[in-house]
């Protein structure tokens, strides 16, 4: 089964680098420029886009203890608020990226922030927690289109000199949007109950996607692809055959898991043993600010000491944080959490980059594959752990996260090694 398109040639490649590439001998359009109007409109697009999917994506993880007493549900059956959103968006990624080379991406993007965003208005009339779950499963699908295209967006459309300040906006939108999904609902919760501050939030959201639809350019430089359905699976086959990449799937797979985790069930911690009312617990989302920070000097510590350091020492953050985490003090576990923050989107920040450097010839699918792993850690640990703090407590949840870091550790050990090993060889 194929889809058709054009193979770049040698010339186009070239030409594609001045940011003018060829079909042909059909030169295409210049990409967008800083200080042209459309390139504005382009970057401030692509962070709505962030803002709007992000906010979706984690829209109830503050939620969740109340979302406990009123549904009478477990913390596991309440992290499932947030897995079904993140599970269905990992298996619909490949698909989604798929479609876009045919559709164009621009339409998957605004139609993906568009349609999860209005789902998520219907969500906060749920009868019932399986419902809910249900619509969230439907919104992860719905919103994989955004992660799974706006990136290729960017790269395609943006002149490549332009391209890390607008590619940077969109990273941020994506931290912020996350930030203001946990932070909003949690808020409204000291004046109302979770319905009404997922419906304030979800209103938010849909804000954003109408703006992203109206402001985001035309793409001016699309041209569908050649995909052999074929050579794609053989593709992704060969590259879980390579044990750096196969590792650092794992990486992703691990660390994602434990990050959603230790967030799912913090609020719990806070609200139980420390008294907190949700409003006031909602607040230690603003120790994901730790990730942003973390974000950029985890790219310069990678391009300055290597890779493999730069990824062993975001393991050893965690490693340290989460012990301290598990502490009965509040003000030892903030800490704690803090830095297995950093530790974490340190980790996240080098092996995304890492995994398109090993897979120059296939970046695409190797980013796609890195993605899914991610969400899906995300998704299957994250209601696994549900079930370890529900049986054992917040001690035992923290030893059950530090267990699986460890494994990530050794992961990551094995990636730095071999990619040493083959850099000296």
């Amino acid at each position: 089964m194929t889809f058709p398109a054009a193979v770049p040639s040698r010339r186009s490649s070239e030409d594609s680098l001045s940011g003018v590439p060829r079909t042909g001998d059909q030169p295409l359009v210049e990409g967008l420029r800083h200080g042209q109007p459309s390139y504005h409109r382009a970057s401030l697009a692509l962070l709505f886009a962030g803002l709007a999917s992000f906010n979706a994506m984690y829209c109830t993880q503050a939620l969740m203890p109340e979302l406990s007493t009123d549904l009478h549900a477990s913390p596991a059956q309440s992290a499932l608020t947030v897995s079904a959103t993140t599970g269905i968006l990992a298996l619909a990624i490949l698909p989604a990226s798929i479609l876009s080379e045919r559709l164009g991406r621009g339409r998957v993007i605004v139609f993906s922030a568009l349609a999860a965003t209005i789902v998520g208005q219907l969500l906060a009339f749920a009868p019932s927690l399986g419902w809910l779950v249900a619509g969230r499963g439907l919104q992860g699908l719905l919103l994989s289109g955004v992660p799974a295209t706006a990136m290729a967006w960017l790269a395609q459309e943006i002149h490549p000199k332009d391209l890390p300040r607008a590619m940077g906006l969109y990273v941020a939108g994506n931290s912020v949007g996350g930030l203001i999904g946990r932070l909003l609902p949690s808020g409204v919760l000291q004046f109302a109950g979770w319905r009404t501050a997922l419906n304030v939030d979800m209103a938010l959201a849909l804000t954003f996607s109408i703006v992203l639809a109206v402001i985001l350019p035309k793409e001016r430089r699309f041209r569908p692809k050649v995909l052999h359905l074929r050579s794609e699976i053989a593709t992704m086959v060969r590259q879980w055959r390579d044990p750096r990449l196969a590792g650092l799937f794992g990486v992703g797979f691990i660390f994602m898991g434990v990050f959603v985790s230790l967030y799912n069930f913090l609020g719990y911690r806070l609200t139980g043993r420390f008294g907190m009312p949700p409003s006031l617990a909602g607040l230690v989302f603003l120790l994901y600010l730790f990730g942003t920070l973390a974000s950029a000097r985890g790219g310069r510590m990678a391009a300055q000491r290597g890779r493999g350091v730069a990824i062993l020492v975001g393991t050893v953050l965690c490693v340290v944080g989460l012990p301290v985490a598990a502490s009965g003090s509040l003000w030892m576990m903030l800490p704690g959490v803090a830095a297995f923050t950093y530790g974490f989107f340190t980790v996240h920040a080098v092996a995304s980059g890492w995994v398109g450097a090993l897979a120059p010839t296939s970046r695409g699918e190797a980013s796609g594959m890195y993605l899914t792993c991610y969400y899906l850690g995300s998704s299957i640990l994250g209601y696994l752990s549900g079930h370890v703090f529900h049986a054992a407590g917040w001690t035992a949840l923290m030893m059950w996260l530090l267990g699986l870091v460890l494994v990530g550790c050794a992961l990551a050990g094995i990636v730095a090694r071999s990619a040493r090993r083959l850099a000296t060889a």
